[in-house]
């Protein structure tokens, strides 16, 4: 072998020695620094209720800070994609909801990230019902009595939303599909005008969280019939699940994932993995989560990825049936 071969071969072996040793050493000094949390709302928006308790806890586990950056726009798809065009070195991390994973691929023509290839899983962290709720002049004192109006009365009864293609909007139409009934959809533009609609009549039923609507289902201002996901919320356990109350196999809300950029660390991504997992289980988060209607829940990245397939497939065919699109 001549001279100027053998030089060749010694600097590829010290630039590939140099490349995984500096990976090596990359993840396993991080964090070093604080650590970005982006949620895909505003402030005060979907997923700041779990972002925020997630970050306070995670810190202290991490012995560094973790931020939460609010990038909102375009149903969560403006902060999806700054991280999916984010450094893959642990520092960038996203905290995407239902809409962002499962929904907006197919309520979008044109989505500028995409789910399955741009991200790393991390964990499934946590989930948060609906409460089907009614306004109190609808004559239905539970579910049964509902559909049972519904269908004796195709198209008089009226649920609003958040808006077209939103989780409220998805959450009825998968009721619509399974329990064969008509509603006319009423889409607000947020949940901020959807509500008063409901309280004052104007709509007749709607999904809406445990944030929003619990002070008036227990005022009596509003009446809850069910509860959106497979097992009673712990918040109000007397009320039955949808699928306990006629529509077996009914499940929707809003789930919490963890996620980053494609490529990062498997190590990395272990630790977070690990830490979230032990989060959820202890007091402290847990009782944060469960205070404002949310259930931790807990996953290893595969698992997680597993989900957001599954969901994926369920609601592109519940958006297509509905008929939402976004340009």
């Amino acid at each position: 072998m001549n001279q100027t071969r053998r030089t060749a071969l010694a600097s590829a072996a010290a630039m590939l020695l140099a490349a995984s040793t500096g990976t090596a050493w990359a993840a396993g000094s991080w964090p070093d620094h604080p650590v970005r949390l982006i949620v895909p709302y505003p402030v005060g928006g979907g997923g700041d209720t779990a972002a925020r308790p997630l970050g306070i806890y995670l810190s202290k586990k991490l012995g560094q800070q973790i931020v939460v950056d609010n990038r909102g726009g375009a149903n969560g798809n403006i902060g999806m994609e700054l991280v999916a065009k984010s450094p893959a070195d642990g520092y960038t991390l996203v905290l995407a909801l239902t809409s962002q994973l499962a929904v907006n691929q197919t309520l979008y023509k044109q989505l500028s990230y995409d789910p399955a290839k741009d991200f790393e899983p991390i964990a499934l962290v946590a989930s948060a019902p609906y409460f089907l709720a009614l306004n109190p002049k609808v004559p239905a004192k539970d579910l049964k009595e509902f559909i049972a109006l519904a269908k004796a009365n195709p198209g008089k009864y009226s649920f609003g939303s958040s808006g077209n293609g939103s989780g409220p909007h998805l959450s009825m139409e998968l009721l619509k599909s399974m329990a064969g009934i008509d509603l006319l959809h009423v889409p607000f533009k947020g949940t901020g005008p959807a509500m008063p609609a409901l309280l004052g009549g104007d709509v007749d039923a709607m999904f809406v969280s445990y944030g929003v609507g619990s002070g008036q289902i227990k005022a009596g201002k509003l009446r809850a019939i069910a509860v959106s996901s497979s097992k009673r919320a712990p918040t109000l356990p007397d009320i039955p699940t949808i699928a306990e109350a006629g529509v077996p196999g009914y499940d929707s809300g809003v789930w919490y994932a963890l996620l980053a950029p494609k490529g990062t660390p498997a190590s990395i991504v272990q630790r977070i993995n690990t830490d979230i997992n032990a989060l959820l289980k202890e007091g402290d988060l847990k009782k944060a989560f469960l205070n404002d209607g949310i259930v931790p829940i807990g996953s290893t990245p595969e698992g997680l990825a597993t989900y957001i397939k599954s969901e994926s497939t369920k609601w592109a065919d519940i958006v297509r049936r509905s008929g939402a699109t976004i340009d």
